[in-house]
């Protein structure tokens, strides 16, 4: 996964020298008080950094530049103490590369009614200095998040510490390398799209591989560290009788023990956070590499089959933005649907390749035919996902513009065993419902592969979007399909005439 421990935000607070030393003193005080609160909050997962207050342009300026150039730090948030005017901040914000939120509170939660005074006024300024400072970023059309509340509240700390992690997630997009092992699925729509516009919106990197570069890799795998992964596959899974030593299975299971070695090394030496495979590309190997990448995947690593990348870059964003928080996210597809019309509901699944993250039990460990691709039948593990609250993430290119799509979901029990189910699985039921759910996402374009996270909400995803400055659309619990194909025509005019602005 990506190294946080030396990311940083900066924490700036705007005011100016109208109101004398002893008040910009106070602001300084007061500021260092509330980034001490957010870090001993438990809510962020990086520090926040205070940085003593800005009063002039130069000032604005040269912290904004700073920011930009520091490697280290991954966004901004800033704070409006006192009234700061804001034709100060244009330098500061045209210059700024990184992301940043305007934090919306005060210092003290309650008026102290039977003292308040002009001096009180004057110190604790944030509802209108907020306002002037917002005015100056719609002028400028400037994306950014707002969080609104006191700053010990649990729930602005939560907000705040949600933005932080997709800034962490953005951070990642920037310089993000997914291999494409071999080229898309043949005559497939959906996992096609413009690579050099995903470099300029996300930074994203994506190359294309000849799976005999991977083979180099898998030709230099030991028979002596195939062995030693084995005994890592026994302690972690439940492993099938005939994979083990002796077994029928076991030389099939050993093959992806290889694949996982060469194509971790792979990605090490070319600090790739991504990959994609073909089983229509398998020359050179033997079998799909299953096992191999649902681990890789547990490491973090994004992955995208059919050679889907952008679903594979997709995901590898949404583990970072998520890594420590409780709830796994995979590469996912919607598989096959329950029409019941009393419990309907969907079976998301795929060939091999869903990540043990979101794994309710101990993984089965079992080499099944494939069934597809003319090869060896491949070792993969075998669960059903965790319950809970989830949400399917997809992203498409609409030739003028990327957009996200989001579909809020209950994951659930499945109604029965599936004994003879060779893949993991997840069943929920989408939201609105599953007509409404999936009619809407089949008017937005929504892929046929997605990325599916227990662990975060779609405003993580939401506020992606808005800093790569792309369409996004929620389908939810409240979702209505007149209404929402009423959204889609709405944003295509908006797309079109942006980009004339």
């Amino acid at each position: 996964m990506t190294d946080i421990k030396d990311m940083k935000v900066w924490f700036v607070t705007g005011s100016q020298h109208l109101y004398g030393p002893k008040t910009l003193q106070q602001v300084d005080v007061d500021s260092s008080k509330i980034v001490d609160g957010l870090n001993a909050s438990g809510k962020l997962p990086v520090e926040v950094v205070f940085k003593p207050v800005v009063k002039t342009p130069d000032e604005i300026l040269n912290i904004c530049v700073e920011a930009s150039a520091d490697k280290n730090c991954i966004g901004i948030i800033t704070w409006m103490h006192t009234f700061s005017p804001a034709k100060m901040w244009i330098g500061g914000l045209k210059a700024l590369s990184k992301p940043y939120m305007h934090l919306h509170t005060q210092f003290n939660r309650d008026l102290p009614w039977s003292e308040i005074d002009m001096d009180y006024m004057n110190l604790h300024q944030s509802a209108h200095g907020g306002r002037e400072y917002g005015f100056i970023n719609a002028r400028m059309r400037k994306n950014r998040k707002v969080v609104v509340g006191h700053w010990q509240d649990e729930n602005v700390q939560t907000q705040v510490g949600n933005w932080v992690r997709t800034a962490i997630g953005w951070a990642d997009s920037q310089g993000l390398k997914v291999a494409r092992f071999g080229d898309n699925m043949r005559e497939v729509a959906v996992t096609e799209g413009d690579k050099v516009e995903a470099q300029i919106k996300f930074g994203w990197q994506i190359n294309a591989y000849g799976l005999g570069d991977l083979v180099k890799y898998i030709d230099k795998v030991t028979d002596a560290e195939v062995d030693e992964l084995y005994k890592e596959y026994e302690q972690e899974y439940a492993v099938a009788e005939n994979c083990k030593p002796g077994g029928e299975y076991h030389e099939n299971v050993r093959v992806q023990a290889r694949y996982e070695i060469a194509l971790k090394r792979f990605m090490v030496d070319g600090n790739f956070k991504a990959f994609t495979t073909n089983f229509e590309n398998l020359t050179g190997l033997s079998q799909l590499p299953g096992l191999a990448s649902q681990r890789l995947m547990a490491a973090g690593y994004g992955f995208g089959a059919e050679g889907d990348w952008k679903q594979a870059a997709l995901l590898r964003i949404v583990k970072t933005m998520s890594e420590g928080m409780k709830g796994g996210s995979s590469f996912m597809e919607d598989y096959t649907y329950h029409l019941d019309p009393a419990n309907e509901a969907v079976l998301g699944a795929h060939m091999l390749e869903i990540c043990p993250s979101i794994a309710a039990k101990k993984p089965r460990l079992e080499v099944q035919p494939l069934g597809i691709g003319g090869k060896d039948a491949p070792a993969r593990l075998i669960f059903e996902s965790e319950t809970g609250d989830a949400m399917n993430v997809t992203m498409i290119d609409m030739g003028n513009r990327f957009r996200i799509i989001v579909n809020t979901l209950d994951v659930i029990e499945p109604l029965d065993t599936m004994p003879k189910l060779p893949v993991a699985s997840a069943f929920w039921k989408t939201h609105p419902n599953l007509a409404d759910g999936a009619a809407a996402w089949i008017y937005a374009g929504g892929t046929h592969h997605s990325v599916f996270t227990l662990a975060l909400t779609p405003d993580f995803i939401e506020t992606f979007a808005e800093y790569a400055d792309i369409e996004f659309v929620i389908i939810g619990k409240d979702t209505k399909v007149p209404e929402f194909k009423k959204e889609l025509k709405w944003n295509e005019v908006y797309y079109m005439l942006a980009k004339g602005l």
